[in-house]
């Protein structure tokens, strides 16, 4: 994956979902054309992510075997080994995000919250038990978990990546409206809510002032 691009990783997920919509509805075949006019996207970009993922090329006039091509991205994406991750949090964001069950269609599977809260600690949320944040390094070591996920407010984000990288977490998925000081060896994808907010309320705005 050396030499791939972030965008083409980030296109993959679309794909696989497109993919298996169609296998739902009994198609067998698809070409990258209709791929890209279905999420349109340039035919040529998707012909070309497709040859990263999948060493069979399309066939003419039929295309791709759809089950293939989502065979393909599942062992790409990571999809078949199911990863543990620990979620440090137990607020209203992390609640949801633990309760998302669609997370192990995508090989993740959240097997532990934290929080400081008393009233929190000991509680289950979509039968995943609530630990005291205090223990996040003893805990996430014991279970040898390498993937953290942070719902924190953003005075304790930094303090919470520490623990987690203390107790062997190799990445990172940050929801708190944090900047993190990490080492290099560590991966971490930010999820910026108020910035994806910024642009979709620019959006708007762009939209109601064509409209007048």
């Amino acid at each position: 994956m050396i030499n791939i691009s972030k965008a083409t990783i980030g296109r993959m997920p679309a794909y696989l979902r497109f993919l298996k919509e169609k296998e739902k509805a009994g198609e067998r075949t698809i070409s990258s054309t209709a791929i890209a006019e279905e999420l349109n996207l340039n035919a040529v970009q998707v012909r070309k992510d497709l040859a990263v993922i999948s060493s069979v090329a399309g066939k003419p006039k039929l295309g791709f075997e759809i089950s293939d091509l989502i065979a393909d991205i599942n062992r790409f994406l990571g999809y078949d080994n199911v990863t543990d991750a620990v979620i440090v949090g137990a607020g209203g964001l992390g609640r949801a995000l633990v309760g998302y069950g669609g997370f192990k269609n995508y090989g993740l599977n959240i097997v532990a919250a934290f929080d400081s809260s008393p009233e929190l600690i000991g509680k289950k949320f979509g039968g995943v038990q609530v630990y005291d944040a205090a223990d996040i390094a003893r805990l996430v070591r014991r279970m040898n978990v390498k993937i953290g996920i942070i719902a924190v407010p953003q005075g304790a984000a930094q303090q919470v990546a520490d623990e987690l990288i203390g107790g062997g977490v190799r990445a990172i998925w940050n929801f708190a409206p944090a900047n993190l000081n990490l080492p290099t060896n560590i991966a971490v994808k930010n999820e910026d809510m108020a910035a994806s907010l910024a642009i979709l309320s620019m959006r708007l705005a762009e939209i109601l002032n064509n409209e007048k």
